[in-house]
């Protein structure tokens, strides 16, 4: 949807999927709930329940707070029951993605020490943003690698956010993005501090568990390692796990298209939450194989 036609587009529709700039969306969204329609905003504006948070993070104000308490926050893997009609969903950012599902299981159950989770992302270009930028110009880009908005990625409150919901408590992460030369692509490789000695079995068992039942998380076996080939345009999310017993760490290995699982992808899977449709629908394929 464009600004220029969005009156045009919103008498055609009964959902409005909007992927823009943080501070755009609110004023769709109040325009959606007038006319009682739907809206899945793929942007920030929907995110973070706390206004203090998006002021300090992005820099504006909620245009439209009572929006707020018409919408809802959702990864589906975690957070479908909290569906509860609302006009308003607001589609997770792809890093948080990745990082939520790497680590549910082991955060849910309260198994790590506080301010002992470590989170170090890679992503394709697509996955820095649309706007030019220095880091994102093809002569820096390419045959480079280097960490990005160093403790101060835009992600980390509603990384913070997810994990605070799973384990009821206040949680503090080290989060450092990087830019892989690519396309699309995100692995974030979580070290988490364990609270008492665990056995990779235990943990393992513990994620299968967990996921026994969601199409697109994948808890790949023993002795695998997670990779962008194996998610690259899909819906799925890919997860190793791995044990360091000498520290006591937990290393989490996930791996998502960032295009996909981390945007369009879950949005689809987002809609077909909202009009209780199978969240397969229009999603159930492999990836290709490379």
């Amino acid at each position: 949807m464009t600004l220029t036609n969005e009156d045009d587009l919103l008498q055609k529709s009964d959902l409005v999927f909007a992927s823009l700039p943080h501070g755009l969306s609110e004023q769709i969204a109040s325009k959606c709930v007038a006319q009682g329609k739907k809206l899945i905003d793929i942007g920030a504006d929907f995110r973070l329940s706390d206004p203090q948070d998006y002021k300090q993070w992005y820099g504006l104000d909620y245009k439209h707070p009572s929006l707020h308490k018409q919408s809802v926050y959702i990864i589906p893997e975690l957070m479908r029951d909290e569906y509860k009609g609302q006009p308003i969903i607001g589609n997770p950012g792809c890093y948080p993605t990745s990082i939520a599902l790497g680590l549910a299981p082991v955060v849910k159950n309260n198994m790590f020490v506080d301010n002992g989770i470590v989170i170090d992302s890679k992503s394709g270009a697509t996955g820095a943003g649309r706007a030019l930028a220095q880091n994102t110009h093809f002569p820096d880009c390419n045959e480079a690698f280097a960490p990005y908005k160093i403790a101060s990625h835009r992600h980390t409150p509603e990384i913070e956010q997810t994990l605070e919901w799973l384990s009821g408590k206040e949680i503090k992460v080290l989060f450092t993005p990087h830019l892989l030369p690519l396309n699309r692509g995100i692995v974030s490789t979580c070290y988490v501090s364990l609270d008492k000695q665990y056995s990779l079995d235990e943990i393992y068992g513990l994620y299968q568990n967990f996921y026994k039942n969601e199409k697109f998380v994948r808890v790949l076996p023993k002795g695998s390692i997670a990779t962008l080939k194996n998610v690259k345009l899909s819906n799925y999310c890919d997860i190793s796990l791995h044990l360091d017993q000498r520290t006591n760490r937990l290393i989490v290995v996930s791996a998502i298209d960032n295009m996909v699982k981390g945007a369009a992808g879950q949005a689809i899977q987002n809609m077909n939450i909202m009009y209780g449709l199978d969240e397969k629908t229009g999603l159930d394929f492999m990836p290709p194989a490379f």
